[in-house]
């Protein structure tokens, strides 16, 4: 499955599953890290206060860029929270570019798009 905008205000938010978790593995990772990097991602979702688990394990794989250290340290700021390991892999530049008092429509937009597409770009790649 591609990555698909689900409608929110402002800013589209990716509908992922399991298989793209899956995927995104196999693709990112050694062989011989897959098993391990699967299992390390089960440490985020089992908790009461885990949220949205497949897309915060997509993001977790997105700041990972393949790199198993990177993976366990973005699972662990999962586990703190959430919306953390989301906000940095999703929204990047909206994140630090974008006050959250921003006026200029303009700006935010650009942002919003630049982040869309480079989530698209990186989540499709082969």
């Amino acid at each position: 499955m591609a990555a698909e905008e689900v409608s929110r205000p402002n800013q589209p938010v990716p509908n992922v599953s399991e298989a793209d978790v899956a995927r995104l593995v196999q693709r990112d990772f050694a062989p011989g890290e897959v098993g391990a990097a699967l299992a390390l991602l089960q440490e985020y979702g089992p908790k009461s206060w885990h949220h949205e688990v497949a897309r915060v394990r997509v993001a977790a794989l997105k700041l990972a860029s393949g790199n198993f250290e990177e993976l366990r340290r973005a699972v662990r700021i999962a586990d703190r929270d959430y919306r953390d390991v989301l906000a940095a892999a999703e929204y990047p530049v909206h994140i630090r570019q974008i006050s959250p008092t921003e006026k200029n429509d303009l700006k935010q937009k650009l942002a919003i798009n630049s982040d869309w597409h480079q989530y698209r770009e990186w989540f499709e790649r082969e």
